[in-house]
């Protein structure tokens, strides 16, 4: 299954009673296999949690935590970016060459890496003199 697919089937599963702003995300780690996640929202935290974070849940729950790969897909005129959060996780398990592709329901992509959704992320690397 592509991760196209993945994302776009596990979007419906999204509980927004609040936004109404159903957004999936699918990534395949380094051995091949495909982690999603869908946004879920709740009345004292409406703006819930993302769609990216819950597939970055599934990895870790399936005992992976490199990120060969992402995709998120949302109904909007233009491919939704990752909040900020989701962006400092996506950069915690993938390389900053890993392409992030964004898309729309219509059609509409963007891809870009890493690096490029995050510049000058925050690493484990600028914890060593810790």
């Amino acid at each position: 299954m592509s991760l196209l697919e993945a994302a776009t089937r596990v979007r419906e599963n999204a509980y927004v009673p609040y936004s109404r702003f159903k957004v999936g995300a699918a990534l395949r780690t380094e051995a091949g296999h495909v982690h999603v996640g869908c946004n879920v929202e709740n009345a004292a935290y409406p703006e819930g949690t993302c769609a990216e974070a819950g597939a970055i849940a599934a990895m870790c729950a399936g005992g992976e935590r490199v990120i060969a790969e992402m995709l998120v897909i949302a109904d909007c005129p233009e491919p939704v970016p990752p909040c900020g959060g989701c962006r400092q996780k996506i950069a915690e398990f993938a390389a900053p060459d890993v392409v992030v592709t964004l898309c729309t329901t219509e059609g509409k992509e963007r891809r870009m890496t890493v690096a490029e959704l995050l510049p000058g992320a925050f690493t484990q690397a600028h914890m060593d003199r810790s």
